[in-house]
């Protein structure tokens, strides 16, 4: 593909997920596998375009006066990556497979466009929705600046040994030996990070169930869990399974898993994936609707039958944005709404699940108060018989204690902890 060939696709691909809820890696995705013309190179140079649109959104849109995505395509271009108006306006030139020519407002818009200076408000300089600013604002405070900026990063691919098959050193020595460039975690036990890019699901230590992938943020949730051999243990919002997985490990199978999900096609593809783990004391159950004040129709014989109830609420996802930078242009008040809804009345769906002296871990992969502190105090309120027990004095003896934001509950974000942002909760049910 030639570079304007190139610039065409990026515009292509940005017009389809600005008009579609669709998310962009999968829509991307759809055009790579439908473009076998493009190779490794032409995909990751209209990747750049793309997402470093996505990244950068607000600020473009700022710097050109317009959020079509043909003009900040080729914004980014000339903002971003460096390259000269001139330079970037010759590719706009009706050839085959290049953009229409510049009309003269978008020659005028592209030349005269400057980055926003520092006195631009945050939410343009740090692309995230002005209506949004009060709630991170109020995450944050003076951290704010410092935080947002980390979101705007590319995250890492993040790698969990599986203790069932191997060590980690055991599972980094079969990644070496198979090509991939990798290192140690910093803070999870079972955490190995790559350096570069890999064909995981080709290699032959993901295909024997040595890794799996996991961000270290969401290990350490699992890890601050505390399951233990022995244990009852219902993961209340599975999804695919991946923590399933990992309590699993911690649990050395023994004891017993219900993973749980009202998305039955997700929950499917679990089982799969726990053969392949060596995990033996995980069993599905598809969830229907439930009423609160009504008997559950699912669950109602684990009622104060387990010693850990895992519930990784729906939620925003504000602290995977580096992941799905489309997501923070997605999200909308009536969204988040919803969300605080759902996870109200999961939390209400898990409290008769949890044995006297139990627990209760609520987790998400927000960073908002209201999705976070404020569901455990609402929580609370209603639920006298639980307390929240501080992340430290449950955190495991002899390992480093992750940087987290002030508060009770552990708060991991990109910016502090090198992690997504997570927020876990641990609520102890008095025996």
């Amino acid at each position: 593909m030639t570079p304007g060939a190139r610039l065409s696709a990026a515009i292509d691909i940005l017009v389809d997920i600005f008009r579609s809820e669709t998310p962009a890696d999968r829509i991307f995705e759809n055009w790579a596998r439908s473009s076998r013309y493009a190779g490794s190179k032409d995909r990751a140079a209209v990747s750049a375009i793309v997402y470093g649109v996505l990244r950068h959104k607000a600020e473009l849109a700022h710097a050109l006066g317009s959020d079509a995505p043909r003009l900040m395509a080729a914004g980014w271009l000339k903002l971003r990556a460096g390259e000269g108006a001139d330079a970037v306006l010759a590719l706009m030139n009706g050839e085959k497979h290049n953009p229409e020519p510049a009309t003269a407002e978008e020659t005028a818009a592209l030349k005269a466009a400057q980055l926003p200076g520092p006195e631009a408000p945050p939410h343009i300089r740090l692309n995230y929705p002005e209506w949004l600013h009060p709630e991170f604002e109020d995450a944050f405070g003076e951290r704010l600046e410092a935080e947002m900026a980390a979101l705007m990063d590319r995250a890492p691919t993040d790698l969990r040994a599986n203790a069932l098959k191997a060590s980690r050193e055991e599972a980094m020595a079969a990644l070496l030996e198979a090509g991939v460039e990798l290192e140690e975690g910093s803070l999870s036990p079972w955490s190995i990070r790559l350096l570069k890019k890999a064909n995981l699901p080709a290699l032959k230590p993901f295909k024997d169930g040595l890794v799996e992938i996991q961000d270290e943020g969401s290990q350490l949730a699992c890890l601050l869990a505390g399951a233990k051999p022995g244990e009852q243990v219902v993961d209340l919002c599975a999804g695919g399974g991946g923590k399933s997985l990992a309590l699993a490990a911690m649990m050395e199978n023994h004891g017993q898993i219900f993973a749980c999900d009202l998305d039955h096609r997700r929950l499917g593809a679990l089982m799969p994936r726990a053969q392949r783990a060596g995990c033996r004391n995980i069993q599905t159950r598809p969830l229907h609707p439930w009423m609160p004040g009504e008997t559950d129709p699912d669950l109602a014989d684990l009622t104060r039958r387990a010693d850990l109830v895992f519930v990784d609420a729906p939620c925003s996802g504000t602290g995977a944005w580096r992941r799905s930078p489309d997501a923070r242009w997605r999200l909308t008040t009536e969204k988040l709404a919803s969300y605080r809804a759902a996870q109200a009345e999961v939390l209400e769906r898990a409290a008769p699940l949890v044995k006297p002296g139990g627990r209760l871990v609520y987790v998400t992969c927000s960073l908002l108060a209201s999705e976070n502190e404020d569901r455990v105090a609402a929580f609370l309120s209603a639920h006298d018989d639980f307390t929240e027990d501080p992340w430290g004095k449950r955190w495991p003896e002899g390992l480093p204690h992750p940087a987290s934001l002030s508060g009770i509950a552990l708060r991991l974000s990109p910016a502090t902890s090198g992690t997504d942002g997570f927020f876990v909760s641990i609520l102890r049910r008095r025996a």
